[in-house]
């Protein structure tokens, strides 16, 4: 049981870096990510009215979620709102036809769901401490 809630930290821990990471490196730069992005859609079927305000919500959705998941709290809800993120991406990856990044997100996806199905081993969090 000791390594099944040992196990769980270090993957909640690893996937809310990558989230965390990857937010808190965009945020500084949010208008070049958000112009960046919107260029990769142009040629796309979405419009940019609705890539535009996805490219500003995801770097702050990421960090937020990669937060959440770092300290444990709102882990379950965490990692249901990540494993959507990665859903709208996914999508968005495959109408860019952008094969190479669809392998990481799908990545990430599994794992949310690896670890939302396991949620009972989430002993070392906040949540834990507020249940008491």
């Amino acid at each position: 049981m000791i390594n099944n809630t040992i196990a769980f930290l270090l993957l909640r821990l690893a996937i809310g870096a990558s989230m965390f990471g990857h937010g808190l490196v965009r945020l500084p730069k949010l208008d070049k990510f958000s112009g960046w992005m919107v260029g990769s859609f142009k040629d796309s079927m979405l419009p940019s009215a609705l890539v535009t305000p996805f490219s500003y919500a995801l770097p702050i959705a990421e960090f937020l979620i990669g937060l959440l998941l770092i300290i444990g709290l709102m882990t379950r809800q965490s990692l249901i709102a990540g494993g959507i993120v990665m859903i709208l991406l996914i999508l968005g990856t495959t109408l860019i036809e952008n094969w190479e990044a669809l392998v990481s997100q799908l990545l990430h996806v599994a794992f949310f769901a690896i670890l939302l199905s396991n949620i009972s081993y989430n002993s070392y969090a906040i949540d834990k401490l507020l249940k008491k």
